[in-house]
Formats: structure tokens, sequence, C-alpha cells
């Protein structure tokens, strides 16, 4: 198994090398592999603690990491805000240190606020403590754990014995929907341009899908922007299709989720552009009939949306022992 590993945290991808890349492929695949067997427990974290402070709602990613944990035979603390200190005017950070004084090795941090993981990493790194904090999503910043899960679901399409980043050479990967508000967005731009030949295409309407996305790609050249759908779907080996977020549409961004669905929306007459066996993302939850037909999105000739989730589980394993510095 994979131990070549020098990351404390994980907040951004920003730092992440190829090779890095492929540590946490590589690890993910061989936690597949024990998830496969009817045992599905490993000792790798036995005695390590995993905190999972979950500041904002949320089912797929909280479930996934409490379960991966759990497959690496580490305790678990969950956190729930509404129940807790912070109600009684407790501050995130003394929140944060006293799960560290209960002995807590590794925290899972959610947070509808940019920058909440990084503050929480840099006081344990300033107390000394050796903790690790990895970021399950803050804000607008990014999901590091998501975009590592779809770029291994994308690479174990291509070579389900070796999934690597050199796969994505010579591909063509678009990204759709609510660009603006997507941390997963984010985080995936980092992943998937990072593979020399890679080619990420990102495709939303002009007010969910601003400029300021063409210097996100650095000097790589392999990121374009299109407000129409054709162009960056066209020949498309992957399509990955993004939420609606509702709750935030409150600046009247869109005209209604009918005009988007019919401009942009995912369909099978629309997958006729792309290439022959393309295949269909979504991080989740769906809006069914907005961002993705319903009956594309159940199709699994077409959709990996199911296989994403079972890929969470396995990629979180990876990175909770790599951050751990588990045994195999």
């Amino acid at each position: 198994m994979a131990t070549s590993w020098n990351h404390r945290h994980i907040i951004s991808l920003a730092d992440f090398t190829p090779e890095d890349y492929d540590t946490v492929l590589q690890t993910a695949a061989s936690f597949g592999e024990v998830l496969s067997r009817r045992v599905k427990k490993v000792p790798t974290l036995q005695g390590q603690v995993v905190a999972n402070l979950f500041f904002e709602p949320s089912t797929r990613t909280r479930s996934s990491f409490e379960l991966a944990a759990k497959r690496l035979s580490a305790d678990t603390l969950n956190f729930t805000p509404s129940s807790s200190s912070l109600s009684k005017g407790e501050t995130i950070l003394d929140t944060a240190k006293t799960y560290l004084a209960m002995g807590t090795d590794l925290m899972v941090i959610r947070h509808s606020g940019a920058g909440v993981p990084q503050a929480i990493a840099t006081e344990m790194d300033r107390l000394g403590a050796k903790v690790g904090v990895l970021n399950a999503g803050d804000g607008q910043h990014e999901h590091p754990s998501q975009a590592l899960l779809d770029l291994f679901t994308i690479c174990s399409v291509l070579d389900p014995e070796r999934p690597r980043l050199e796969l994505l050479a010579g591909k063509k990967i678009a990204i759709v929907g609510d660009i603006l508000h997507s941390r997963v967005a984010r985080s995936n731009i980092w992943s998937l341009t990072a593979a020399v030949g890679a080619r990420l295409h990102l495709a939303g309407p002009p007010t969910l899908l601003p400029q300021l996305f063409e210097g996100m790609g650095g000097s790589r050249g392999n990121l374009f922007l299109h407000w129409h759908l054709e162009p960056a779907i066209e020949n498309a080996d992957f399509v990955m299709t993004l939420r609606l977020q509702k709750e935030r549409m409150t600046n009247h961004l869109l005209p209604s989720w009918r005009e988007y669905h019919q401009l942009f929306g995912i369909t099978r007459e629309r997958l006729k552009l792309c290439k022959p066996g393309v295949k269909v993302l979504h991080p989740g939850p769906v809006n069914r009939g907005v961002e993705i037909s319903s009956d594309l999105m159940d199709d699994p000739n077409f959709s990996l949306i199911s296989q994403q989730v079972t890929s969470g589980v396995a990629v979180r394993m990876a990175l909770l022992y790599l951050m751990g510095g588990g045994k195999t």
C-alpha cells in the first residue's frame, strides 16, 4: 500500500502534486478491495480517534467519513451544532480544543464559512498538537474529498485494476451548472487539470460562471469556459453536472428552473454530442429534472452517481489512513 505522504492537513487541493493524487488513488484502490470482502474492517487506525465536526447539514459526506473511520477501526466522535455548547456562546476554536482534549487524532471539518478548517488547523499547529485536519467542505472554498472521489471514480472507469492520474491524458471532461457557488467545482478544477493533456471545460450561464474562473487553471492551459452547453460537452468523455443551490439563488441569478433545464440540463438527447460511452457524474444531492433528467440519472449505462457514493468510502478511508499514519 502507498505510504509516500507529507500532508498533515488537507484543506485544499491547490498544493497537491501528481504524486499525491496517485498515492490517494492507489491507496483507495487497496481499500476498495477490502470493502469487497465479507469482513470489511481493518485495524489500520485502531486506537485513534476521528472527530466529525459538521457545523453544516450533510448526509453523504458525514455518513461516508463516519463509515470510513469505522472500517479502519478508529473510534469516532460526532458533533451536532444544535445540541452543542455553540448555542451557549462557545467559539468554534474552543469547540475544536475541547475535542483535542478528549484525545482526538483527526478532525473532519465541514462549515458554511470559507476558511474555518484552515483556522482550526492553524490553531492545532500553534498548540503543537499532532492533529490532522481534513476539510469536508467550507463555504464556497473547496471540498477536497469529493473531488478526489470523483477523480477515483473516473480513473476506475478507465482502468479498474490500476486507477491513476495519467489516464486523464487526452480526455475531455465537462462540468456543467452552478460553478459560482460550488466548492466541489473549485476542488475538481485542481484535480482534473493536474494530468498533462487533460482538458476541463466549464459550462453555465454567465451569472453562475463568471470570467474569474479562467485564472484557476494556472499555467496549465487546459481549462476552458463556455456560456453555452453544446461546445462544452461536444466529444466529451465525462460530463459532471452540479446541483443548483436553490438556497443561494436569492439574487435572481436564473429566470427559472425550467429555463435552466432547457439550456443546461443533461438529457439523453444532449449526450449524443458526446463521445460514445460517455459517463455522467453528479456529487449530489440531485434536483431531478433540473440538472439532469430523472431517467438518465437512474440509467447505469450512463450514470456513475451510485459509483461515486461507493467510491467515497474507499477514498475517505485512504485519506484518513494517510493522514493518520496507519499501518497496513
